[in-house]
């Protein structure tokens, strides 16, 4: 694997309730993290994601882990962004370093010395979406739906999600979620490979997930690492080659007159003119 990428954050110290937005249960080899805003579809607000950093960090540092669970409390794995937050900054910095400074901790899920199975179900949408794609293997319920909205709000998905989509599905089915942000069902997710599993309810996913962990747990530490590097270097360079261009890609859209003009229509509730810069 590659060297670990630098994951400062603004300094912040998490009340115990902005703690318990994100649970971590570590059982010998096996970690369980638990999206924990049910009441909300699980919606990644700034202090889940403060919190989804530490945890993240805290399971880097663990040597004797062997397999990490991700999980969604309720009826969703994540909704995607808190949409009161969409657009909200409350410093003065630049697109580009507000983007880039998100993307370093992101980056942790290619990296951990670990795998990672998420355990999708309900939404997945948006950043949550991307996030699970940069995972190692995702296994979903039925009834699962993702999507990638972005651009219905004058953006782009900039987590790399679109890279690992192209890698797992091809140009075509990329093209049709990030352009359109149609809903992907997990049917249609487990027969691109965007799943390796498809299973019942809730019930079985839990099951099912733990069980892939308990199995990676078991298996020779040192071949999982070996097989994961293997992994790791087919994939991972072109995902953050993409990263980086998303990064510079996303600061331009919020420079740009469409996204403007795109936000005033809606303030002033007309038909957008768009001049296409």
């Amino acid at each position: 694997m590659t060297s670990q990428p630098k994951t400062s954050q603004p300094a912040s110290i998490l009340t115990p309730e902005e703690r318990n937005l994100v649970r971590l249960h570590v059982d010998g080899p096996i970690a369980v993290i638990t999206n924990n805003r049910p009441e909300k579809h699980n919606a990644m607000s700034d202090e889940m994601d403060r919190r989804l950093w530490e945890v993240l960090a805290e399971l880097r540092d663990m040597p004797e882990l062997r397999a990490i669970v991700w999980r969604g409390e309720g009826k969703s794995f994540s909704s995607g962004r808190d949409t009161g937050q969409i657009g909200v900054r409350t410093e003065d910095i630049s697109d580009l370093e507000f983007i880039e400074r998100g993307h370093r901790p992101t980056q942790m899920f290619l990296t951990m010395p670990c795998p990672i199975i998420c355990a999708l179900k309900g939404w997945v949408i948006g950043g949550a979406f991307e996030r699970a794609l940069l995972c190692d293997i995702r296994v979903a319920a039925v009834g699962t739906r993702m999507m990638l909205p972005e651009v219905a709000h004058g953006v782009i998905p900039d987590s790399g999600g679109v890279a690992r989509l192209f890698q797992m599905a091809g140009h075509g089915v990329a093209a049709d979620l990030a352009l359109t942000g149609r809903v992907m069902t997990a049917e249609e997710a487990l027969g691109h490979g965007v799943v390796s599993r498809l299973v019942a309810d809730e019930a079985d996913l839990d099951a099912v997930t733990m069980a892939m962990a308990e199995r990676i747990a078991d298996a020779p530490a040192f071949t999982v690492k070996m097989a994961r590097r293997t992994l790791f270097n087919l994939s991972a360079p072109e995902v953050q080659r993409s990263i980086n261009e998303e990064a510079v890609a996303q600061s331009m859209v919020f420079a740009s007159d469409d996204y403007a003009e795109m936000q005033a229509a809606r303030a002033e509730d007309r038909t957008p003119v768009y001049r296409r810069r």
